[in-house]
Parts: C-alpha cells; sequence; structure tokens
C-alpha cells in the first residue's frame, strides 16, 4: 500500500506540474466536462481493484481502506461517466458489478454495511473505536446510490448482464432492515455493533446530511418505518428549523450558525431531487440554494479578514485542513479558518451556477486541479496553499451534482423509483418537478 500511495504522489505532481490550458481558453460547458471527467476517474482509475470500492482517501495511513458512503457517490459517477462516454457502458457495467459483489459478500449487520472496509482483507474497519458494526446513513448513501444505478441498468440498449445485475442491486436494497434500527422506539438509529450494540446511542435526527436516510426507510418495500417515526424523530432537534435571515437571505431548515457545512445540501440530494421538493414548509431547491448563498455571502463578507476569501473564493465543509487536519469549517466557528473546500461550492453548482463556476475557474487557475479533479482543500494564507490530498466524500458530490447541473441525470434515474415516489408521499413530501 505504501508503494502505492508513493507512485500516486509522484502521478499527482507530475500531473500538478504539466502544461494545462488556463480556464479563459475554455468554455464553462468544456471546463465542466474536464473537471467531471477528471473527478470521476478517483471512482474509476483509483478504485480498489479487488472489490471496486472507492478508497476512503488517498493518503490513508490505516491502509486500503475502502468507503461505504463514498462508494454510494461513485456508483452514481460511473453511471454518469459512462452516460458521458468517459468509458463504455460495457465498462460501467463491470464496474458496478465488482462493487455490487463484494457488497453481496461483505459483512453486514441486520442489513447495514459498516462505515469502512479493509480492502485487503474484506472485513470491517472500525470508524472509531465503538463504530465497528452497521452504520445507517452510510448504508442509506450506498443504497441512494445503487437505487440510481438499478434504474439505469433498467434502461433499454443496456450490455448484456445489465438487468440481472439490477436485480441483484434491488435485492441489496431490500435487505437492509431499515425498521430494526430504530429498536422498538420513534426514531431511527446511527449505529449497531455486534460487539458493543447500542453503545453509540446515536439519534438520527435532522437538519443535515441524514435526510435521505428516513427517506430509504419510509420508502423500503421490505422493512419501512412510519411517518410518525420521521416525524417526531428526525423534524424535533434544536437544529431543524431556522427562520431566521443571514446577509438578508432566509433559511427556513438548519442550524443556526449559517446553516451548517455545505454537505448538508448535498449528500441527500444526490439522487433525491430538490426541484419541486416541497413539505408544506419550505422547497427544498430553494432551501439549499439559500444556504449555498449564504456561504457565498459570508465569504465575500469575510468578518475574521481571512486572506482570498471572497467571490471568487467561497464555501465552507467538511475536509482536510492545515491547521487543524479533518474538520467542518463552518462559518461562525474557530474552524473557519480561510480554509476553502472545493467540493463545497462546485457541488452547490446546480444551486448556485454563476458564484460555483467563479469558484471553478478561480481554483483551475490557482494550480487546485490534479488527476482526479479539484483538490480536497485550498487556503491562501497557508503554505502552500493547497492540500493536495483526495477524499471520496468530498470527490463524488462534486462529479454528481456537476451531472446532475448538466443533465439532472441521477436526479431523473433516482426519483424514477416507485418505492421513492411512495415513500415521499409517506412523509408527506410533495414533489412535482415538471
Amino acid at each position: 500500500m505504501k508503494k502505492l500511495l508513493i507512485l500516486t504522489s509522484l502521478a499527482f505532481a507530475m500531473v500538478s506540474c504539466g502544461t494545462r490550458s488556463r480556464s479563459a481558453h475554455l468554455s464553462d460547458d468544456a471546463l465542466l466536462d474536464t473537471v467531471e471527467r477528471y473527478t470521476i476517474r478517483y471512482f474509476t482509475d483509483f478504485a480498489d481493484p479487488s472489490t471496486g470500492m472507492a478508497r476512503e482517501r488517498n493518503n490513508d495511513s490505516n491502509g486500503n481502506i475502502v468507503t461505504v458512503g463514498g462508494s454510494g457517490f461513485g456508483v452514481m459517477a460511473i453511471v454518469a461517466g459512462a452516460e458521458r462516454g468517459y468509458f463504455s457502458k460495457e465498462e460501467g457495467v463491470e464496474r458496478l458489478g465488482r462493487i455490487t459483489s463484494f457488497l453481496e459478500r461483505a459483512e453486514r449487520f441486520h442489513g447495514a454495511w459498516a462505515h469502512w472496509y479493509d480492502a485487503d482483507s474484506e472485513k470491517t474497519f472500525s470508524f472509531s473505536e465503538f463504530d465497528d458494526g452497521g452504520d445507517l446513513v452510510e448504508t442509506a448513501f450506498m443504497v441512494q446510490g445503487l437505487l440510481a444505478a438499478r434504474q439505469w441498468l433498467r434502461r433499454g440498449g443496456m450490455p448484456e448482464g445489465s438487468a440481472a445485475l439490477s436485480d441483484r442491486m434491488d435485492a441489496l436494497w431490500k435487505d437492509v432492515e431499515w425498521s430494526w434500527y430504530t429498536r422498538g422506539t420513534d426514531s431511527l438509529y446511527w449505529h449497531w455493533s455486534k460487539n458493543w450494540e447500542w453503545k453509540m446511542n446515536h439519534r438520527i435526527s435532522g437538519y443535515d446530511e441524514t435526510l435521505i436516510t428516513y427517506v430509504l426507510a419510509a420508502s423500503s418495500p421490505t422493512w419501512p418505518i412510519s411517518r410518525e417515526c420521521y416525524e417526531t424523530s428526525y423534524k424535533t432537534s434544536d437544529y431543524y428549523y431556522n427562520g431566521k435571515e443571514y446577509f438578508g437571505i432566509t433559511l427556513p431548515l438548519g442550524m443556526e450558525l449559517y446553516g451548517g457545512p455545505l454537505f448538508f445540501s448535498h449528500y441527500s440530494y444526490l439522487g433525491l431531487d430538490p426541484r419541486g421538493l416541497e413539505d408544506g414548509y419550505c422547497n427544498y431547491f430553494e432551501r439549499n440554494k439559500a444556504h449555498s448563498l449564504i456561504h457565498y455571502e459570508y465569504a465575500k463578507a469575510n468578518p475574521r479578514g481571512n486572506k482570498g476569501l471572497g467571490e471568487n473564493l467561497w464555501g465552507f465543509t467538511s475536509s482536510d485542513d492545515y491547521q487543524f487536519g479533518y474538520t467542518s469549517h463552518n462559518p461562525g466557528t474557530q474552524e473557519e479558518n480561510g480554509t476553502v473546500s472545493p467540493t463545497a461550492a462546485i457541488s452547490s453548482i446546480p444551486y448556485t451556477p454563476k458564484e460555483s463556476m467563479q469558484v471553478v475557474r478561480y481554483l483551475y487557475d490557482h494550480d487546485a486541479f490534479g488527476p482526479y479533479g479539484f483538490y480536497d482543500a485550498y487556503n491562501e494564507a497557508a503554505s502552500p496553499a493547497v492540500l493536495d490530498h483526495y477524499l471520496a466524500i468530498d470527490q463524488g458530490p462534486e462529479a454528481v451534482m456537476i451531472e446532475n447541473y448538466r443533465s439532472g441525470l441521477l436526479w431523473e434515474l433516482f426519483m424514477s423509483c416507485p418505492e421513492v415516489k411512495a415513500g415521499l408521499d409517506k412523509l408527506g413530501f410533495n414533489y412535482n418537478n415538471q
């Protein structure tokens, strides 16, 4: 593994130092195509060859660790890449088949997968001391990808074996025991371990990245939860309703601190289409747009005087950091130290196309772009300004949301699932993207 990381680092350096056209010579569409193409390579060229799963990061000191949630994002990225012709549909189906085969043989915990696995041994790898079993939220991110891929594989004119693979994905989805993770209560719980059982005791409540978990749990044809579970758990946390104004922008849902990190507006919406999604309280596209614009305005105001922040450099979310390691960078916290995570603004491009493209061009022109897309973090006060790391959970949303902005592909596929429509109806959502 050390040899692999050394070779990978050398490849990064070679690409970074090589010649490349500046963004001024590229149209928006050409530049986005380049970014999407390169970012998807994280889930193809850098995927673990035996399992097909996405490696957690390119500089992982723990070894050859693969991630379930990040691989779920990667499943959608592979679909997008095949549809774009970055590689053949046959290759896309083969890669999806390799991931599915691993998911079928991996240890599961009442249908849920663990957060991490060691790809070499194919055993569960502990995310933290007591987190060595089922992770329902990471499982939801994977299932979101599998359902989108299932619908893609069922389209006409697909390669041989697509229908059988879609059925295998369907079986994996139906095996997740969502209702078991309520513990017989009115809430979903995040973790269960065969060694520690419910010791983590982490109740899933919002508003954050976990909305997709309740949507899928309500949509399950085999282990569904009730609407009451969603209403009395997810919607009753201290940081669900907001309604305050930030820079003149009203935020209906989310944390008081500027709505929280921007991945709250990305992870659940890679497949779940926020356009026309309403629940009587807010329109979710408009909510996510407001969240993104609040971050944009915060960077322009730059209350801490951090170097470089402004209309061309904005977006704060969890990523690596030169000072704190991996942290949230959320505005209003000490971790907001001027570090911009490219995934934040770029994954918001469906909500803020003009503002996000400004960041794309700025970072592209400031050597923050490498063989697998934009590097994980950028801070003009640091030396070097670019942290040349890659994380699956940051690269995946970029690739998928760029594709959703360009074509709506993953939104269309996921929302075509009849189970999802039934689940949204059950939870009181209205969806009308016409």
